[in-house]
């Protein structure tokens, strides 16, 4: 499968709100309980596309005659977009069901650190539930280390999740 990314359009956003949905299902990457709806994440979604220094990504399935999203990669600002902090960025990707495991996850990560220092980031973290097997392998591969684990810090649906930040310098 090839695939591309771009920066983020309005138009997505109801693709972005639908892959974000799955994965609250799933109680594995976030700590939404209920999904979310467009009309929540708009505000958000619109302050982020007129961001140049942390871009929202969508991934593109880019076979014969098929463009489709099948994933997205969010640069945040780390610790409350205080200044001094802006030489960090803290990840968030999210992946369709059916495109998990493919190499949608690999190709935006990689790209993401190709692309970090033009955008003035030295540094890139992300935090994934301890019991996130496939995120925590994703980040190993591409030389994330392991910062530290927060025990019970998440409870979701009766569940206490630990959550562990992991991080890359560039």
């Amino acid at each position: 499968m090839n695939y591309s990314y771009r920066l983020a359009k309005n138009k997505d956003l109801n693709e972005i709100v639908d892959i974000y949905n799955h994965s609250v299902k799933t109680l594995e990457s976030t700590c939404d309980i209920e999904p979310i709806t467009l009309s929540s994440r708009q505000p958000s979604f619109t302050k982020q596309l007129n961001d140049p220094i942390r871009p929202f990504w969508v991934a593109e399935l880019t076979n014969v005659g098929i463009t489709k999203v099948v994933g997205y990669l969010n640069f945040s600002y780390f610790m409350n977009e205080r200044p001094g902090y802006y030489v960090t960025a803290d990840l968030a990707i999210y992946l369709h069901p059916k495109y998990q495991g493919k190499g949608v996850g690999s190709f935006l990560l990689s790209n993401a650190i190709e692309k970090a220092p033009s955008l003035g980031i030295q540094t890139l973290c992300t935090t994934i539930f301890d019991s996130n097997i496939a995120s925590k392998k994703l980040f190993k591969k591409h030389n994330f280390q392991d910062w530290g684990l927060m025990p019970g810090v998440a409870m979701l649906n009766g569940v206490n999740k630990d959550l562990r930040i992991v991080g890359r310098t560039l």
